[in-house]
């Protein structure tokens, strides 16, 4: 048996294993991928995201292999765009989820956390004829076998499809907003400068992001499945019709597959159970437009691996009821604010009327902007 076992070896489950191995915890990392690994993502880290990645000591290997970021540019329809800068000191970064990832896994592996790849979670152990169901660890697939392994605590990071999560009955897809997710890198998309771009449109966005080697991320959110049938022609056909970006993309040159995943959205009724607790996108995942995933899905690590510490250390305390305290006073307004423009996005009149307000009071986006880059927070942390 181990002490703890942490299912999901990206960002949020390698933070967690890194912060529980430097506390002395035997913990085991796994995953059903090896390493490195490309993952659809927006490949950004905002400056709140940086600050807790700073407070670890992990943040130099992100500045010397990503693009700083010193701001968003954000457009809607009829010509509106707003160029918003983070506060003074403040930064992001990008960098590919393939160079984040193994760099965390490495960190963690250094901290002492036993990392194992190419395992595949397969369902959950419970201990069902106790008083009250607990989580006993994993049965996992590996090297060729179907293994029981127990555990004192399961941390599930294992993704927005989350096996525990989804088999514990804590996970589900709402009805609305369902959105689909396509992307891919290119080269030759003119203007990129260092910053995110966000621009939203009647029924999509689509995020675009600077990486080293004048790369860019592009990552395109729809309400329309049909889209998928075609995902490349999806990609080219936004790039290319746009008005405010048809001009820029005219050399534009694919150089990865395109990948599509979806629907995006995850709600959950509860971040654990006896036994286990949930980080990341296993946690919920509202959509990526607010940028703002990798800081929910760092800080969130940081919680589950404290509330998880404080089980093993002090008996009576369960890290589940532990971290959802900790993640409703950690995050109960920001995600207010995220579903709330995830439904505003999801509907065409919202976003037309919402275009208009901002050429009239471009301050407020310049607001949201700075709400979403977890500026506030950025701030907070570094001085905590």
């Amino acid at each position: 048996m181990v002490e703890v076992l942490v299912a999901g070896a990206g960002p949020a489950g390698a933070v967690t294993a890194l912060c529980l191995a430097r506390a002395g915890v035997r913990v085991l990392l796994v995953d059903r991928s090896q390493f490195p690994r490309d993952k659809l993502c927006g490949d950004t880290l905002n400056p709140g995201a940086m600050a807790v990645l700073r407070t670890l000591g992990l943040a130099g290997p992100v500045e010397s292999a990503g693009v700083p970021l010193d701001g968003m540019t954000v457009t809607g329809p009829h010509g509106v765009c707003v160029e918003a800068t983070y506060a003074a000191g403040q930064r992001g970064y990008a960098i590919s989820r393939r160079d984040l990832d193994i760099r965390l896994v490495e960190a963690a592996a250094a901290a002492g956390a036993q990392v194992e790849l190419g395992a595949r979670v397969c369902a959950p152990l419970v201990e069902e004829d106790a008083a009250v169901p607990r989580v006993r660890g994993v049965e996992l697939a590996a090297r060729g076998r179907r293994l029981r392994l127990p555990a004192t605590v399961t941390v599930g990071a294992d993704g927005r499809r989350s096996t525990l999560a989804f088999a514990l009955g804590l996970a589900r897809h709402p009805a609305r907003p369902r959105r689909w997710a396509v992307g891919a890198y290119v080269e030759g998309l003119a203007g990129m400068r260092p910053r995110g771009e966000m621009h939203i449109r009647p029924g999509h966005y689509l995020g675009l992001s600077p990486l080293p080697g004048g790369i860019t991320n592009v990552c395109l959110v729809t309400a329309d499945r049909a889209r998928l049938a075609d995902p490349s022609g999806a990609l080219d056909d936004v790039l290319r019709r746009d008005p405010q970006l048809r001009d820029r993309a005219t050399a534009v040159r694919r150089i990865s597959p395109v990948t599509a995943l979806g629907p995006l959205a995850v709600d959950v009724s509860g971040t654990g159970l006896p036994g286990l607790v949930l980080a990341g996108d296993a946690a919920g995942f509202v959509d990526p437009m607010t940028g703002d995933g990798l800081r929910l899905a760092l800080h969130g690590a940081w919680l589950a691996a404290g509330a998880v510490l404080a089980e093993l250390e002090t008996p009576g305390v369960e890290a589940w009821r532990r971290l959802a305290a900790a993640r409703r006073q950690a995050f109960a307004r920001k995600l207010r604010v995220n579903r709330l423009l995830r439904g505003m996005v999801a509907r065409p009149t919202v976003v037309r009327v919402g275009a208009i307000g901002v050429r009239l009071v471009p301050g407020v986006l310049r607001r949201v902007v700075g709400f979403a880059g977890d500026e506030a927070f950025a701030r907070r942390w570094s001085t905590s």
